[in-house]
């Protein structure tokens, strides 16, 4: 599936939850003393799923991946920042979100990895460099796709009649 807004996409969704989720635990009392603590969880939060809209926004597979790996990062920033809210007494009590949002932060960095692998795989260019040439070339080889998979399909079917009246 090709996706075309961002929004759509399973990992902004992901990174979106995770800002969200962040925003909430920064929200409590601990966070009342810590404002560059919680200034610097948030942003970093935030610029996942910022990373990910930019980079596909951009139109190019090579910007999506600078990008990608640029919400990677934040991501990485996020969890280790949650590390160390583990390791801080005053933040002991919220174990069990951190831990949540530790879980969170892991699945957006696998997202983006998989992602991003596939798009080195790929030789699609990106959005950008579509143009009337290549969509016509992208459509006259879908219809060979399917032109070929029909032939085998009646092939199979000829050779199931076959055996069928032996």
């Amino acid at each position: 599936m090709r996706y075309t807004r961002f929004e759509d996409l399973p990992v902004w969704n992901t990174a979106i939850e995770l800002a969200v989720q962040v925003y909430n635990l920064t929200d409590g009392l601990q966070f009342r003393r810590r404002r560059g603590l919680r200034d610097q969880i948030e942003r970093a939060a935030v610029s996942v799923s910022n990373n990910i809209a930019e980079g596909f926004e951009r139109g190019t597979n090579n910007e999506l991946l600078s990008f990608l790996y640029i919400a990677r990062g934040s991501a990485g920033e996020v969890r280790s920042m949650l590390c160390l809210l583990e390791r801080l007494p005053t933040f002991r009590e919220l174990g069990a979100e951190i831990k949540r949002l530790k879980a969170k932060s892991e699945s957006c960095s696998r997202q983006l990895k998989a992602w991003a692998q596939s798009l080195q795989d790929s030789e699609f260019k990106g959005e950008r460099h579509v143009n009337t040439k290549t969509k016509r070339a992208t459509q006259a080889a879908q219809e060979r796709e399917e032109f070929l998979k029909e032939l085998a399909d009646i092939r199979t079917r000829g050779a199931a009649a076959g055996a069928d009246k032996n």
